[in-house]
């Protein structure tokens, strides 16, 4: 599975990967010691491995997109300044915000960035595509306050940008 998993996240995400503003999240941590970069890649494999797992009809482009985008609000949000704070509730909107300038993005995939902070965020999903990414950052986040990455590429065998990581 984890090979079929990498094939979808490669068929559906490249472009967005080595996209530069991706590229920039490799120098902002998200959770402990995982940039957002990582983490963003690890949500997306964790929303695959879930729908495959559970043999759920959905749109994996889009699920792959919106979980590779969820986070692109593109600042380090542990950096003490005044348009940072309330960064929970605020983040996915700044992220939405980024995506869609740098990116067309579909309604589900609009979605997934804008509503996976629920239920911080109060609105809640719409597609199922939505719900699986949300519940995919919560599990990843829970594991990466702890140090344990779930997933972390062979960024040289899959062809993707260099990274700064260990």
């Amino acid at each position: 599975m984890h090979q079929t998993i990498e094939s979808l996240l490669l068929a559906h995400g490249r472009a967005i990967l080595n996209s530069p503003g991706m590229q920039l999240e490799q120098q902002f941590i998200q959770h402990g010691n995982v940039t957002c970069f990582d983490h963003s890649l690890a949500v997306a494999y964790l929303s695959l491995w879930i729908v495959l797992r559970l043999g759920l009809r959905l749109d994996l482009r889009s699920l792959v997109r919106g979980a590779l985008l969820h986070d692109y609000f593109l600042y380090d949000w542990h950096e003490k300044d005044e348009s940072h704070r309330w960064h929970g509730f605020h983040h996915a909107r700044r992220a939405l915000d980024n995506a869609s300038r740098d990116f067309e993005l579909n309604c589900i995939e609009q979605d997934i960035i804008e509503k996976h902070m629920f239920p911080l965020n109060l609105t809640p999903p719409r597609f199922v595509e939505s719900v699986v990414v949300t519940c995919a950052d919560k599990i990843c986040a829970c594991f990466e306050v702890f140090s344990i990455l779930l997933y972390r590429p062979d960024f040289s065998r899959l062809g993707l940008a260099a990274t700064n990581n260990n």
